[in-house]
């Protein structure tokens, strides 16, 4: 098969690959892409609680691909230490972007944006998040951006296919069937760290004031953004 192309490829085509990417393992469909998805390619990561399985698949097939990963300026402490053990562990290639304004220049202008409801955690996020998630694509001119989403994960990503085209680049995630069973079998089986939140009940982790931990007769969605949105658009627009 020759390089496929964002600008040239039929959504029949696109759908066809998906389909033959199905009957492949994760690391072979890792090996697909980066051999047939012409361009720079680059793996983002929030070194969220399930991020080690990506990042340990990456490391493993294409030591050096540039990990991105987005600093709001308020993750949590163990968060920051947590992405420096697994950047020391794996050799992570990591590209670190901030957000174009301050933490506290943007409170003086703006004020706490994430309590302003769910039209002020859709600004800040874009403006923490996708902004500079965006300027990264165009800096290190990403062709193809893999993610380790899965359709487990919420409702918003049930139907997510493991390529996809965005923004016109290629958007590639290579476990997105994997389930909740099949991450936590790999982090035990490669002996991977796991996130110093997820002892303490958090099912997820982003930022400190729009992340809970789960509680009894919560939805894991709960736990996000006071349960007013579930992403944070920088997969999807919601």
């Amino acid at each position: 098969m020759s390089p496929l192309h964002p600008h040239t490829v039929s959504v029949a085509a696109l759908a066809d690959i998906n389909d033959q990417l199905a009957s492949l393992s994760a690391p072979q469909r890792i090996a697909w892409a980066l051999q047939h998805l012409p361009g720079t390619h680059a793996l983002s990561t929030s070194f969220g609680v399930q991020s080690a399985v990506t990042l340990h698949l990456y490391a493993g097939i294409r030591p050096g691909i540039p990990v991105i990963m987005i600093d709001t300026g308020y993750l949590f402490p163990e968060t920051y230490r947590y992405a420096d053990q697994l950047t020391d562990l794996l050799a992570l290639n990591l590209k670190v972007f901030h957000p174009g304004i301050g933490n506290a220049w943007m409170e003086a202008r703006l004020g706490k944006l994430w309590e302003a409801g769910s039209d002020g955690i859709a600004r800040y996020n874009q403006l923490r998040k996708v902004e500079p998630m965006q300027r990264a694509l165009r800096e290190l001119e990403v062709r193809c951006w893999h993610a380790g989403l899965r359709r487990e994960q919420a409702a918003t990503r049930k139907d997510i296919a493991f390529l996809e085209l965005k923004d016109g680049r290629f958007k590639f995630h290579p476990i997105a069937d994997w389930s909740d069973l099949d991450i936590g079998s790999y982090i035990l089986m490669h002996d991977l760290p796991e996130h110093p939140l997820l002892r303490q009940g958090y099912v997820s982790v982003g930022d400190v004031h729009t992340t809970r931990p789960l509680q009894p007769g919560m939805d894991p969605g709960q736990t996000r953004f006071f349960g007013l949105r579930r992403e944070c658009g920088l997969h999807f627009d919601l």
